[in-house]
């Protein structure tokens, strides 16, 4: 099997809807400071790509984790890595936060790649 089958997706709209309800995922934002200084899902975790690795003890329990950065590439990578760490459900958010902010929530500003 492929990693690219391996990667679990879940759009903005159907992890709204799952928080909503209360259900446990853990939400990690895995973009650099001044990117979450911008904008963030509320609730969320920040755990930079360069730290994700080394920082899991502090989420080594977490049952079902979901992964986001601007547009979603980043977090594609960093649910490999959580993956190849032994992580079972592990899920990238379609679009990151700029679809969240289009999709869900438009109070999350929306900003370019250099800010």
């Amino acid at each position: 099997m492929s990693q690219i089958n391996q990667v679990s997706q879940i759009k903005p709209i159907e992890l709204k809807e799952r928080l909503d309800k209360g259900e446990d995922i853990f939400v990690i934002d895995v973009r650099e400071q001044w990117e979450r200084n911008l904008a963030s899902i509320e609730g969320s975790e920040h755990f930079p790509m360069t730290e994700l690795v080394d920082r899991t003890q502090e989420y080594i329990f977490e049952e079902e984790i979901v992964v986001y950065c601007h547009v979603g590439e980043r977090s594609y990578r960093a649910v490999l890595l959580l993956l190849e760490s032994g992580f079972k459900t592990v899920h990238n958010l379609v679009g990151g936060i700029d679809a969240w902010s289009q999709i869900v929530d438009p109070n999350v500003p929306r900003y370019g790649p250099n800010g």
